[in-house]
């Protein structure tokens, strides 16, 4: 069992300071109310037991005064329950989107690592356990204190020896409800969980569609749905089971407790030591006990669910991520030229012995065209990541307009470099909206004319809807190229000085690459870089910078370096060999 962390209550009620004590204060009402009924009720009765005569005015003026209290006790009870209720559904709300925020802080190489599906779960199900703790087990803990507070005094004030008897099965109550409530618990959970595997083969299933259909595996996926849909149904039967055993067991101790009231409370009215009206009173009270009682086992199992709830969302909270602004970061107030400058670059990964990047050195001039070409694993990728500074990168190594970007605002960096990834991930919204994605104020002109840098154009004009149209999730009704000219519109329509291409034009062909460069290269105002692999591209550019196994060992023009014995020639010979081998093979003419 966790400990209890009243700190962290605390912490996150204390904004709402004031509606919870007003909360509070409306509850202690509710139990004075409460408890002042079966009073009056009580004296109602014996005072028409003790004279004969009695005026109906007087009975109506008594019954209509204990109708306004319990109307009073039922508005009052309505306000605090929404007090307390809208604390924890604020709170929710405000956790939610701070954990967002934060999340949106982490590098990305943490959110892959620990699973978008751990991260999800604390954001929804932590998040609602939250709301229950702050909201329902608040209000319920409360209140059992405040009933058992004012309730048995004024039972022991009727009888001491009838409330003993009454109250002397509530522990068995409370026992029944700790063992059943547990293992109630477990099973909503596994029910939740059984749940989530569902929609979770439903969404896989959804996005993979196209696979499925392809090798004809919708038997298959029949049968894993019908198999997580039983275990659904099983988890759901085992709660409703609980549920149908542990409510008639508390209903049938509720029952012997007031057949015993009752019992003793006859023999006791017989020998004239009990009123009718006390024996009614007190058994107003035993009822108004069974309800927080009974709840309290559901009650102390949701506050510890609801405290792990809160370990565990504060864990994400107090995780610091990796990339961040120093203490004073250099803000730029102007655009950058777009100079970038490697001296001595080493990158090694946290989890890795080897260096991806290692004393590489080079120097491109603001407006140049540069190829960054390279065998699989070479550190291409690395270098684009560590310009954006998405993973860390060592300090005095890597430079932005004579700036270490280390010390550059992480904004300000990332506002001036449009890093364009192979798998450019597309937003289940409009072209348009994807295209100005950087830009949500940009004009149609605007997107325009970046789908038209990026060769886009023509298929935009082929679709019915143009701009308008839906893309899907992850921009499943477009092909790759398109996808991936998307991805480059809207760097293109962001005006950052410093482009870089992570094999950005990998899906496209090598016509279409070299028109995309060229107007690209019409823009001398910026800086571009192309992480490829495909040399026919990267011999349009200015310089070529050739990385193997992390260092740079060749840097020079196109027609340069096919001269030289070294890895781009051997890569240039190798692409060459492909190209006449695919185009010596027969054109099927129904593809």
């Amino acid at each position: 069992m966790i400990g209890f962390r009243f700190d962290l209550i605390y912490r996150y009620l204390k904004p709402h300071r004031k509606k919870v004590i007003l909360g509070a204060l409306a509850l202690v009402l509710v139990n004075i109310l409460s408890v002042t009924i079966p009073m009056e009720v009580r004296r109602l009765i014996d005072n028409l037991q003790a004279v004969e005569d009695f005026e109906i005015n007087a009975l109506l003026k008594q019954a209509w005064w204990i109708v306004a209290l319990a109307s009073s006790m039922a508005i009052v009870r309505l306000i605090s329950r929404q007090l307390v209720f809208g604390v924890g559904r604020q709170v929710e709300v405000e956790v939610r989107q701070k954990l967002f925020d934060h999340l949106l802080k982490q590098e990305p190489g943490w959110v892959q690592t620990i699973g978008s599906g751990e991260v999800i779960s604390r954001a929804t199900s932590d998040v609602e356990n939250i709301r229950r703790l702050l909201g329902f087990t608040i209000l319920s803990l409360t209140n059992t204190i405040l009933a058992y507070s004012f309730t048995l005094p004024a039972m022991l004030a009727i009888d001491p020896w009838l409330t003993g008897a009454a109250i002397s099965l509530y522990p068995i109550m409370l026992c029944t409800v700790g063992l059943f409530g547990g293992r109630m618990v477990k099973q909503r959970r596994r029910q939740q969980e059984s749940l989530a595997d569902l929609s979770e083969l439903i969404q896989e299933d959804l996005s993979g569609i196209s696979a499925i259909k392809i090798y004809g595996q919708e038997g298959f996926e029949q049968n894993a749905f019908k198999k997580k849909n039983n275990a659904y149904r099983d988890s759901a039967i085992n709660v409703a089971r609980t549920a149908s055993t542990l409510f008639p067991l508390l209903q049938g101790i509720s029952s012997i407790s007031l057949l015993l009231l009752i019992a003793i409370g006859s023999t006791k009215l017989q020998q004239g030591g009990l009123t009718i009206g006390g024996l009614i009173a007190l058994i107003l009270y035993v009822e108004r006990l069974v309800f927080p009682t009974a709840l309290l086992g559901f009650t102390l199992n949701t506050f510890q669910v609801g405290q792990v709830s809160l370990e565990r969302v504060e864990e994400l909270l107090k995780r610091e991520p990796l990339i961040k602004n120093n203490k004073t970061p250099v803000c730029l107030k102007t655009k950058i030229k777009g100079q970038i400058e490697a001296r001595s670059l080493t990158v090694q990964y946290p989890d890795s012995h080897r260096k991806v990047l290692s004393n590489v050195n080079f120097k491109i001039e603001p407006g140049e065209l540069i190829a960054l070409v390279g065998p699989v694993g070479c550190g291409k990728t690395t270098f684009a990541r560590a310009l954006g500074r998405t993973i860390e990168v060592p300090r005095n190594q890597l430079f932005l307009d004579g700036h270490d970007v280390n010390d550059l605002d992480l904004n300000d960096l990332r506002s001036n470099i449009s890093l364009v990834p192979q798998e450019g991930y597309l937003f289940t919204s409009t072209l348009a909206d994807n295209l100005r994605y950087g830009d949500p104020e940009a004009s149609l002109k605007q997107v325009q004319d970046s789908a038209r840098q990026a060769h886009l154009i023509d298929d935009v004009n082929g679709f019915p809807d143009g701009f308008d149209t839906l893309v899907g999730e992850r921009g499943i009704t477009l092909s790759g190229g398109q996808r991936q000219r998307t991805a480059l519109g809207r760097a293109l329509l962001v005006p950052s000085p410093v482009v870089v291409l992570d094999d950005a034009l990998a899906s496209v062909d090598n016509k279409t690459a070299a028109g995309i460069l060229n107007s690209m290269r019409s823009q001398r105002n910026r800086t571009i870089i192309m992480v490829s692999h495909q040399l026919s591209a990267a011999a349009a550019c200015d310089r070529i910078l050739v990385l193997e196994n992390g260092h740079l060992v060749q840097e020079g023009q196109h027609n340069d370096l096919i001269l030289l014995e070294g890895p781009y020639k051997r890569l240039w010979e190798r692409e060459q060999a492909v190209q006449r081998i695919d185009s010596a093979l027969p054109v099927n003419e129904n593809k």
